[in-house]
């Protein structure tokens, strides 16, 4: 093959070009920019971060604040941005694609937008600041589904939130996670911070934000693969020729190309479908439902590059040496976090029976 696989872009029916969701030129330059900066840090800060050593992927999180990232979701009021969901999601993209440690999703998103929403001041001007700034990382349990927290040990901030009620806590029982660079804490009820109709509203919408943060992750985490495993398609000689050159692998690298095109504005449209509801909406359902739908698409799509990407690499991508590890264990991590596939995909098909129902009535 001498040249990577062509983008093919998402197929829509002509009469409605418009629904197709894009970036801004100024989130592209965001990207961009965020892309700069983490460079080659994030797989060497993923490595760091697995041995027990934090220090390099705190620093990348300090630089993070200086270009907005940390403090997206944090309102203009406690030393944020008050971006939008789509702006989230473009962040937690390019975190994805260089393998960055650390609870992204958790401290980028769902953590801000909980605060934020509970309605607490005393809370929001003890924590909100220090995300903002980069200072500090949270991590976040929402039981069933968000049942574990991510490196708890390192966040400055653990919240654990119930169907009623809105806990700080401290993290309990480690378990080691299929990718290294993610420790999973349990976390029990300490110190009451919000009950009622506010904490239901705030889990609700930190579920949502959280989950859309995840499923930019492995869009990221994919997109990474696939870059890899073209890069390697084209270096990489058997019988005479690069293995690109065989079309089984061209094919099957299309085919990966197409899954991440195809979920991308799925993924776009369910932030833009966020962030039209109100914070105080208890549940919006059509949001609520594109927002597993862009799950499922981005988790089938990175499980497909990472699929792909250990069949082209062969044996070697198994390797602890190559780099390609780290993003196949991110997302094999990912893909249950926040909901696994079957649990999104029973949401969907739960809010399609209710409008069909409901169209019918």
């Amino acid at each position: 093959m001498t040249s990577t696989p062509a983008r093919f872009p998402a197929r829509t029916p002509a009469r409605t070009p418009a629904r197709i969701p894009a970036r801004t030129a100024e989130q592209d330059q965001f990207a961009a920019s965020l892309h700069d900066l983490l460079g080659p840090g994030g797989p060497e800060a993923a490595r760091r971060w697995a041995a027990g050593d934090h220090s390099r992927g705190l620093v990348l999180w300090r630089e993070l604040a200086g270009l907005g990232a940390t403090g997206l979701a944090v309102p203009p009021r406690w030393g944020g941005l008050g971006a939008s969901p789509m702006d989230v999601v473009v962040a937690c993209e390019e975190l994805g694609h260089h393998a960055l440690p650390g609870p992204a999703a958790e401290s980028l998103a769902a953590v801000p937008v909980l605060l934020a929403a509970l309605g607490d001041d005393a809370s929001c001007e003890r924590w909100l600041p220090a995300l903002a700034s980069g200072e500090m990382v949270a991590t976040l349990a929402v039981p069933p589904r968000l049942p574990l927290a991510v490196d708890a040990d390192v966040a400055g901030l653990a919240v654990l939130a119930g169907r009623d009620a809105v806990f700080e806590s401290a993290p309990g029982i480690r378990q080691r996670s299929v990718d290294g660079g993610r420790w999973l804490f349990e976390l029990s009820p300490g110190r009451e911070l919000v009950r009622g109709p506010a904490a239901a509203r705030a889990r609700s919408r930190a579920l949502e934000i959280g989950t859309l943060a995840s499923a930019a992750q492995l869009l990221g985490a994919g997109q990474a693969l696939l870059e890899q495993t073209v890069r390697h398609a084209r270096q990489r000689v058997q019988f005479g020729r690069p293995v690109g050159a065989f079309q089984a692998v061209q094919h099957r690298l299309a085919d990966v190309a197409i899954g991440l095109e195809f979920a991308r504005p799925m993924l776009y449209a369910a932030a833009i479908g966020l962030g039209s509801c109100e914070p105080t909406e208890a549940r919006d359902v059509p949001a609520a439902r594109d927002v597993s739908a862009a799950k499922v698409a981005c988790a089938d799509a990175a499980h497909r590059a990472a699929r792909a990407a250990l069949q082209v690499h062969g044996a070697i991508g198994y390797t602890h040496e190559l780099d390609l590890g780290l993003w196949l264990a991110k997302v094999r991590a990912l893909l249950p976090a926040w909901g696994t596939q079957a649990e999104h995909r029973a949401l969907v098909l739960e809010a399609l029976v209710a409008d069909s129902e409901s169209a019918c009535s």
